[in-house]
């Protein structure tokens, strides 16, 4: 009771932490339950093919499309993630004093971070148990049968009962978890908090990451060749690997390009906003890296499904061309084929992307607004000493713009390097009408898959916009943590 009692203690900017926590755990939930609910939708056999006939929706009637709905699912629960990452270091600097007070009274070293630990365990707890109402409340109100009889969605079904468990248990701990390892730079003492920073410049090594994640998928295909097929297991953990590496490389990464846009900027500008950024980037490198993952890590995604869906488009192109040729040889009518089901899914997955960089703005904003309102001294200092706090404005608008612009490319540039490694550059197909009796061996043609310029543009802006929006309501703190008084605080 003392735990719990000294866990939840604090301000009402603790109390937000709390909410914002459990309404993360809460969402990560329902991404979960929903994705283990397409999983265990039973099937029948149908000429060669599984489906479930309960359902009138292709994408959830036919199994071979389903683990693109899986996969759009999981996906969400990445920035979910994030989020509830970000939400749990907001008010943190009050929190390590609160604690330094509590270690001040007698407590260890291990018991503050059980307590900041305890803290999020709770709050996920709670999240947690609303997201499971919210689930099976949702089953019943969404199940609603056709005149068929057939359901829209797969509400006839539930997950094992030791899946259900698993997520309710394991979601908390892992936030618990995650709480204990960001307290480890933080070392509470009586006299107060210390932080090490890493006085390091940052090193160009993430790079080498990038390069491994987007040569691993570059040879499977080769591998593939070589070894006649690859297991599945082994096949989809080189994907993961290399999804993994890459976008890892590409969120530490941009610690490095946020040290060089600083320097940059120390060179070349003129005006106090961009000097003043230009020390804040060079002084604390890696708070892009923490501030822009997750929105770094859904454009990596997004870039590899734009140019899958560029993929399939090509491939049912082609299909189609092959299907006209044969028709001409023949000399009968052709008829096209219909919406291929795949891309179907893959809208999908643009769904989920979409969704995804509204979540991580979410996360945006708050790190933005915990960045302004932890450095309030600072600022209230530069407002006392002259400083406009138009000047102030611009500065943190440059600090967060700059390094996220090149961010965004990086991450682009990526996704679209590891798609286009693992499914190559173009789609090829026989040509039956050159042999329409078969006593031949059809040739092979070749179509190129097109950069999916549009989608990876659309991406790229409604990130950057994203961004500009998470700016604009953080700068909205910035009048009350520059008054004069802060400098008391």
């Amino acid at each position: 009771m003392t735990l719990l009692r000294l866990a939840l203690a604090g301000t009402r900017t603790d109390a937000v932490r709390v909410l914002l926590t459990g309404f993360s755990a809460g969402l990560a939930v329902l991404g979960v339950l929903a994705a283990l609910t397409v999983v265990a939708i039973p099937t029948v056999a149908n000429g060669g093919n599984n489906v479930s006939p309960q359902y009138r929706n292709a994408l959830l009637a036919e199994a071979g499309l389903r683990p693109g709905v899986v996969f759009a699912l999981v996906l969400l629960t990445v920035p979910v993630l994030a989020l509830a990452g970000q939400c749990a270091r907001l008010g943190a600097p009050a929190r390590d004093r609160r604690l330094s007070s509590i270690r001040l009274a007698g407590a260890t070293p291990g018991q503050t971070v059980a307590i900041a630990a305890t803290e999020t365990g709770v709050a996920s707890s709670l999240g947690t148990l609303a997201g499971l109402g919210i689930y099976l409340g949702g089953r019943e109100l969404l199940h609603r049968p056709g005149a068929d009889g057939r359901l829209p969605l797969p509400t006839d079904v539930l997950p094992p009962w030791w899946a259900l468990a698993a997520v309710c248990v394991g979601i908390p701990l892992l936030s618990a978890l995650v709480a204990a390892v960001m307290l480890r730079r933080v070392v509470v003492t009586p006299l107060g908090v210390v932080r090490r920073v890493r006085a390091k410049r940052p090193k160009p090594w993430p790079g080498a990451l990038i390069a491994v994640g987007v040569g691993t998928t570059a040879l499977i295909v080769p591998l593939q060749r070589g070894f006649g097929s690859l297991p599945r297991e082994v096949f989809l953990l080189l994907v993961l690997f290399a999804m993994l590496a890459a976008t890892a490389g590409t969120v530490l990464g941009t610690g490095w390009i946020s040290y060089r846009v600083g320097r940059l900027l120390h060179r070349f500008a003129r005006r106090p906003a961009g000097l003043i950024a230009a020390r804040r980037l060079m002084a604390d490198p890696w708070n892009g890296s923490r501030t822009l993952a997750a929105l770094l890590g859904c454009l990596v995604l997004a870039g590899g499904a734009a140019v899958l869906r560029a993929w399939f488009a090509a491939d049912f192109a082609l299909e189609n061309e092959v299907s006209r040729r044969s028709a001409a040889a023949q000399g009968s009518d052709y008829i096209p084929f219909g919406q291929q089901p795949h891309l179907e899914s893959l809208y999908l997955v643009n769904l989920a992307m979409t969704v995804g960089l509204l979540i991580a703005t979410g996360g945006l904003v708050v790190a933005l607004t915990e960045s302004v309102t932890s450095r309030r001294r600072a600022y209230a200092a530069l407002v006392a000493t002259g400083v406009g706090r138009g000047t102030l404005a611009r500065a943190v608008l440059w600090q967060s713009m700059a390094p996220a612009a090149l961010g965004v490319l990086l991450a682009l540039a990526v996704g679209t390097g590891l798609a286009y490694g693992l499914f190559g550059t173009t789609v090829t197909a026989y040509d039956f009408s050159v042999c329409p009796a078969g006593d031949c061996e059809p040739p092979r043609i070749a179509q190129n898959v097109p950069f999916p310029l549009v989608d990876v543009a659309l991406f790229g802006v409604g990130g950057l916009v994203a961004l500009l929006a998470a700016v604009g309501v953080g700068l909205l703190f910035l009048r009350a943590s520059t008054a004069l008084e802060e400098l008391r605080v």
